[in-house]
């Protein structure tokens, strides 16, 4: 599905509920699908239990997944869009991230830029071509 990096300082249950929005941003994860249970997705990520479970706690409170008992997790027929400043607020804090990434390394604004663009490009790439 998508792959948690050890070494980002976002808390990997973060990673889990970015990861799992991007999917269905992107319709890699179709509303109505099923999604991997907290046992089998914590298995194939190599984490805990119950990180996972929480992470799809805090999507479903979101109204992204859709939790029935005994049956399963799902992604919820309609999406909430989230507010402008919520949305400006995850890019700022991704950007300031990457930007003192980029300083770090000794990396020109035009490179970083580029960068984010390649980026940006083949994940949207790679998810239609898996889709």
């Amino acid at each position: 599905m998508f792959a948690i990096n050890p070494a980002d300082p976002a808390p990997i249950w973060r990673q889990i509920e970015e990861g799992v929005r991007r999917l269905i941003a992107l319709g890699a994860l179709q509303p109505g699908a099923s999604v991997p249970s907290v046992r089998d997705l914590a298995k194939d990520l190599r984490v805990n239990p119950n990180t996972v479970a929480r992470a799809y706690q805090r999507l479903a409170e979101g109204g992204v997944l859709l939790v029935k008992r005994g049956e399963g997790t799902y992604v919820a027929d309609e999406q909430p869009q989230p507010k402008k400043a919520q949305r400006n607020g995850a890019l700022r804090d991704a950007a300031v991230r990457y930007a003192s990434t980029a300083i770090a390394v000794g990396s020109a604004l035009e490179d970083a830029v580029d960068e984010v663009e390649t980026a940006y490009q083949r994940v949207v790439r790679e998810h239609r071509r898996k889709a």
